[in-house]
């Protein structure tokens, strides 16, 4: 099986709350953050893998990891972001 296929099948969801979700904002699109940055030291996750940020159940930010190095992953929602365009 190619890598791409295996990697694929194996991608993991990193779920976090919003109110304890430390970011940085690096694209916005009408005041909410596109594209973040934040830190994730876990070894079980990779690029590749999603990350969902909730609100009181309700999806904040859905996106794929795009690139995880020394300790910080950078993400992707250019879609339905509800996550206010700020660095916290």
């Amino acid at each position: 099986m190619p890598d791409e296929q295996r990697v694929a099948n194996n991608s993991q969801t990193y779920v976090v709350n919003a109110d304890t979700f430390s970011y940085e904002t690096l694209e916005q699109q009408n005041g909410q953050a596109t594209v973040v940055r934040f830190q994730l030291e876990d070894s079980r996750y990779h690029a590749g893998d999603v990350v969902v940020v909730l609100s009181e159940g309700e999806i904040h930010f859905h996106g794929m990891i795009g690139r995880l190095a020394d300790g910080w992953a950078t993400a992707t929602d250019r879609r339905g972001s509800l996550l206010p365009a700020t660095v916290q």
